[in-house]
């Protein structure tokens, strides 16, 4: 099983949005991430980057 860490605009370890992701999915202009535990987040922003080998994400948050 493949899960990811999601980061907010960068890599960096305080920008961590969601850990352990299963879906990345994007409705209506919103990135919508969910977990393992099937917890769901939103966020008003776009999909940067995914790196399927580190097992990450990055989402630009809109301001």
């Amino acid at each position: 099983m493949c899960l990811s860490t999601v980061y907010a605009n960068n890599e960096d370890a305080a920008s961590i949005l969601m850990s352990n992701v299963t879906r990345i999915e994007i409705k209506d202009n919103l990135v919508v991430l969910t977990d393992l535990l099937e917890r769901k987040i939103e966020i008003d922003g776009v999909l940067l980057s995914v790196d399927l080998l580190q097992n990450k994400a990055v989402v630009k948050e809109r301001t």
